[in-house]
Order: structure tokens, then sequence, then C-alpha cells
């Protein structure tokens, strides 16, 4: 007879909680597949050395480990600060800032003479300085999840968050064009050699108002007025919100000369009302209002010019780029034609053409990107970007409190929204704008901004992840008010 197996471990034998065995399991994966990350980013790095030098040096892996020691770096204050966040959006966020990192340092090597490729240096020009962004942005992400040990403590701040959101998206279009406009665009602050772009910072700010605002006020715009065609609409007086933000976006639009930030605020604040209310009517006004007055100003941009003038000549530009194929239209047809050079599966890392395309280190890093990796390549990003917003929005579903739903799923759209201007404008799918590709093109802005953006999903979706002690509450964030416990009451989101 055969000793019958001793039984396993149970958590309490062990004296390991199971919450403590789940948040370690999650960190585990995160850990891993942030290393499978780094690996594509250095495998990125040797095939674009051996196309372009025709050798593979000794540190083509260096900037693939300089990246690794900043995201386990985050990793580790993830694992102590939140341990039951979701483990996929670190790794997802790394590998599309590895790849755009990897993509600049290929610019590098097509700008600089032969002779100096092969001994040009690992953190010169415009990817090293991404890299040194990238530091910065992990910093200022990691001292986020620090500070905000809970994300309903955003909601203390709302009104000061909305006033700095308008106040940062007005400076700019206020500034005289040569402290604002880069490329027909005054989206910027510039003194000196130093810019910024506040507005990658003011949706941030003016989200976490939008949810405070639609978490209070959900109730009355839910009302609905008359049903048409199986759709209830709201009442007139009910309105006001939306047209003060259509006003707003429209505004930028003219003054700032950008459709992209305009379509992005207004965007995401009509899809967090839907968030809050679930009336597909208000998506239906939002589209009707913000199509309709970018029309108004193409029209006026063609009859009584002025400040419209700038969005008339982008339309016309994008209705028939090859008009002026070496002049208006250079930009957007060079993109077109790298599109279509990089076929199904593109020349091959640093197998491209880059600095034939304008820009390509910022607007059009996709289609440059796209000439080396191809349709299917692309694809693989755009999947890449579409698990950040899915794992977003999976927070959004999961968190127990209205505040979190719509600032998760709101800061989740406006991910996936950014993506799309930017794709959509180099495919003359819509008109150009002047976006960044979140983590992929060269700048700080954008990078700190979405680095930041990272910081409050992981910090959503750790809440919404923190197990609730059977017949009690949840353990309390450290810091966490104890008003707003995880396991207190919390509101349901009702149509």
């Amino acid at each position: 007879m055969t000793a019958a197996a001793a039984p396993a471990a149970s958590p309490a034998s062990t004296g390991e909680q199971p919450g403590v065995r789940l948040a370690r399991s999650r960190r585990n994966a995160e850990l891993s597949l942030l290393l499978l990350a780094m690996v594509l980013v250095a495998a990125y790095s040797a095939t674009v050395e051996a196309n372009v030098l025709d050798t593979v040096t000794p540190d083509f892996w260096v900037p693939a480990a300089a990246l690794g020691l900043v995201f386990v770096g985050l990793h580790l204050v993830i694992r102590w600060l939140a341990p039951f966040a979701d483990p996929a959006l670190l790794p997802a966020v790394a590998l599309l800032n590895g790849i755009g990192v990897g993509f600049l340092r290929r610019y590098d090597l097509a700008k600089a003479a032969p002779a100096d490729r092969e001994t040009l240096a690992i953190f010169a020009g415009t990817g090293g300085r991404q890299l040194a962004w990238t530091l910065g942005a992990v910093i200022l992400a990691a001292a986020l999840l620090a500070i905000m040990r809970d994300h309903r403590s955003l909601s203390r701040y709302a009104y000061t968050l909305g006033l700095a959101g308008i106040v940062l998206v007005m400076i700019p279009a206020v500034l005289p064009a040569r402290f604002s406009e880069i490329n027909n665009a005054k989206l910027w602050i510039r003194i000196g050699g130093f810019s910024i772009q506040p507005g990658e910072f003011a949706k941030l700010a003016l989200l976490a108002f939008f949810a405070y605002y639609l978490v209070r006020k959900r109730e009355v715009l839910s009302l609905a007025s008359r049903r048409v065609l199986g759709i209830d609409f709201p009442r007139g007086r009910d309105l006001g919100p939306v047209l003060v933000v259509w006003i707003i976006s429209l505004l930028v639009l003219v003054f700032e000369k950008d459709l992209g930030t305009s379509l992005l605020y207004f965007g995401m604040f009509v899809v967090t009302l839907y968030i809050a209310t679930e009336r597909v009517s208000w998506l239906l006004i939002g589209l009707i209002l913000f199509f309709g007055g970018a029309y108004l100003a193409y029209l006026l941009g063609s009859t009584v010019g002025g400040p419209f003038l700038n969005f008339y000549d982008r339309a016309q530009i994008w209705l028939d780029p090859f008009a002026e194929p070496y002049d208006r239209g250079y930009q957007l047809v060079q993109g077109l034609l790298t599109l279509g050079t990089g076929g199904l599966f593109g020349a091959g890392p640093g197998g491209g053409q880059p600095t034939l395309l304008p820009e390509v280190q910022t607007d059009f890093i996709f289609a440059g990107i796209g000439e080396e990796i191809g349709l299917f390549g692309l694809s693989a990003l755009l999947v890449v970007y579409l698990l950040v917003v899915e794992r977003g929005l999976r927070a959004a579903l999961a968190v127990r409190d209205s505040f979190g739903k719509l600032l998760a799923g709101g800061l989740a759209f406006t991910l996936g929204l950014q993506v799309f201007v930017i794709v959509g404008g180099i495919s003359k799918l819509i008109p150009l704008t002047g976006q960044t590709t979140p983590f992929l093109s060269a700048g700080g802005s954008s990078l700190m901004a979405n680095w930041l953006l990272i910081a409050v999903l992981l910090r959503v979706s750790d809440g919404a992840r923190r197990p609730v002690t059977p017949g009690g509450p949840a353990a309390r964030p450290s810091g966490a008010p104890p008003e707003q416990l995880h396991g207190a009451p919390t509101e349901v989101i009702r149509p």
C-alpha cells in the first residue's frame, strides 16, 4: 500500500492571505511580460542596425537594457503601491515606448553621414533625448502613484482641475504666434529652446472635472423629453453643458488651428456623458454638433477667411492632396506613398527611407514605422493600443464607485480617440491634425501626459481588483479617506 499524498498547503497553513498570493501572481506575470517586451525591443534594435549598418554593433542592446531598468523600477513601485493593478498595462505601454525609442534611434542613423553611423553614440540625437524623456515620464508616473493612493481623492480638486484645464487650453491661443505656433498649429508654449504642449496635460485635468460633474448631474441629464425612432432625447434645457464644451472645442478649432485637439476635447466629454447616462441620444447630438460646427468653420473659411482660413486650407489639402503634391499637399502625399511602399510586410526595420517624410519623428511616425513593418506590423501595434484601451475600460467596469467608472472610461476612450485621430489623418480618413502618437512620437509633453494617464488607470484598476473581505470592507489603500472605503456603499450608474 502506498502512502497517501500529503494535502497541498492551504493559504491559512502557510500564513499567506489569498489576496497577497493573487497580487504576487499578477506582479510576476507583469514582470514576465515586461521582460518579453524588452526582448522584442532589443530584437528590433538589432534588426535596424543589421539593415542600416550591415552589421550589429556590440552595444545594440543598451537602449533596451536602459529602458528595461526604467520600467522594472516602475514595476517595483507598482508592486509596492498598487499590488492589485492590471498586469497587462505596463508591459503593453513599455513595448510601444520601446518601439518608439528604437525607431527614433533608427531615424538618427538615417540622418547621420554613412561614415559616422557606426560610431553614433547610443544616447545622442532624438533617440537619446526620448530615452531621457522616458525616464522623466516614468518617474512622474511613479510619483503620482505615491501621492494618489486612492483615485477618488481627485474628486476633491475637481473644480480646481477643471479651471486649470481651461487655462492650459487657452494659453497657446492667446499667445503670439512666435511663442505658440509650430507647423501652423498653435498648441505650444515656446520660450527660448524650451517648448511644452499644455493641451496634453489639460485633457487629464478636464477629464477629472467631467467625471466629478457628471456623477452629480447624471440623473438630470438622463431625463428624456421625447422619444424619436426608439431613442430618448434629453430636454432642451439640459443641453447647456454640451453646448458650452462644443463652443470651447470650436474656439480651439479656430484659434489654435487644430482639428484633432478640438475633436479630442469634445469627444471625451460626450463619451463620458454617454457612460454616465447610457443615452445614445447624447452621442448623436455630439456628432451632429461637432461635424456641423466643423462644416460651418469650413464655409466661413472659404467666404470670410480670417481665423477660419487655416481650417479651410487643411480641409482642401485633405480633399485633394495631389492637387499640389510638391507644395501644400507634400506631407500628406509623402505619408500616403510611404504607407503604400511598406505594403503588407514592410521593408524591414531599418530598410525604409524616413528622411524623405517631413516630421516623421513626431506627427508622421506611424507612417514612418509602417514603411518598415508593413500593414501586418502596424496592425499589431494597433492591437497593442487596443489592448491598453480594453484594459482601461475593464477597470472602469470593475471599479465600485461612479467617479472611478467615468474617470477610467474617459481616459481609456481618450487614448483610443487620439490614436484614431492620428491614424485617420495620415491615412486621409480625416484632415491632418497636430496630434502626436502616444508613446511613439518624439517629445516630452505627450510622453509625460500619457504616462500620467497610465498611472491613473493603474490606480483605478488597483482599486477595482482589490479583494473585499467577506462580511467587511475592502482593505483601505494607504492614504484613502475613511469615508471612501471600497467596501462602503457606492453609487451605481443608472440610465
